[in-house]
């Protein structure tokens, strides 16, 4: 308990140094202010495909624009198949929660239990594997939705879901040098009132 209460203190002294911190006569808090009103490039990704992909992107990214403030976030599947997955986990858990108790849920039904119930009594170990195993691929299958959506400053600059493929790290460094001077063209132009 006291380990904790150290460790709180800590934490608290090194946040207010933090927020105190003057670089060159500027707020921290300041720079952070003027960082986030940079670029934004967000990556709407199928986590469990791409991760690793994001995760490269936007070290090489950072690197080169170092202005560009960099988001990433799971794109969700449709509502449906969030629905199923869910169904389906809790399904799974109730399961084999009646394979392990042994609790014949056709009874309740009046109807015979199936060969493969009774197989499942019998085997209780590799009913609940089977049972775990085949619910988790079909809930990863609903939730997979092999997106990679790139935008910048909320405009679209790639989609895997319409082009079918990942952009290469060339091609997204095309794309962003071009929008980043496209960009810097525009806000150059001076703007007339009417």
């Amino acid at each position: 308990m006291r380990f904790l209460l150290v460790l709180l203190v800590a934490a608290s002294a090194v946040s207010r140094s933090d927020a105190s911190a003057n670089l060159g006569g500027v707020p921290s808090k300041r720079l952070k202010m003027q960082y986030a009103t940079g670029p934004l490039l967000k990556f709407q990704i199928c986590v469990s495909g791409y991760r690793r992909v994001f995760e490269e992107y936007m070290r090489v990214i950072s690197q080169r624009y170092p202005d560009i403030r960099i988001e990433g976030e799971n794109y969700l599947p449709q509502p449906i198949y969030r629905h199923i997955a869910s169904f389906l986990s809790v399904f799974k858990l109730v399961l084999i929660g009646l394979i392990i108790v042994g609790k014949d849920p056709f009874a309740f039904f009046g109807m015979q239990a199936p060969s493969i119930w009774q197989w499942g009594q019998e085997n209780k170990v590799y009913a609940c594997m089977m049972v775990f195993f085949l619910s988790n691929m079909i809930e990863n299958q609903c939730m997979s939705t092999g997106a990679f959506e790139i935008t910048l400053n909320d405009v679209p600059v790639w989609s895997k879901l319409e082009s079918g493929h990942l952009p290469s790290m060339q091609q997204l460094v095309q794309i962003l040098d071009n929008e980043m001077k496209l960009n810097v063209h525009m806000d150059s132009i001076p703007h007339h009132r009417s």
